[in-house]
């Protein structure tokens, strides 16, 4: 599984509101092109754009949603907020 669990720090709850982002922890060796494929089939929307970054040995993946889709319904479906 490429997708392993959300992030609910202070900063991944704003990125939500303000953004329409989502933070996720990912496989350390998915390439974005995966997790792009593996969230829009699991969550049914569409993606603008994801961002990776490697922080304490953990990959995390920061998904931008397209307009039409709020990150919030997402974080809420999950249980995030």
């Amino acid at each position: 599984m490429v997708i392993q669990y959300p992030v609910s720090t202070e900063k991944a709850i704003r990125l939500i509101e303000l953004e329409n982002k989502i933070t996720f922890i990912v496989d350390r060796k998915a390439r974005k092109k995966q997790i792009k494929d593996e969230f829009e089939k699991q969550f049914n929307v569409k993606t603008e754009k994801i961002n990776v970054q490697i922080k304490g040995g953990k990959k995390i993946a920061i998904v931008k949603l397209k307009a039409e889709t709020p990150a919030i319904d997402i974080a809420t479906k999950i249980g995030l907020i």
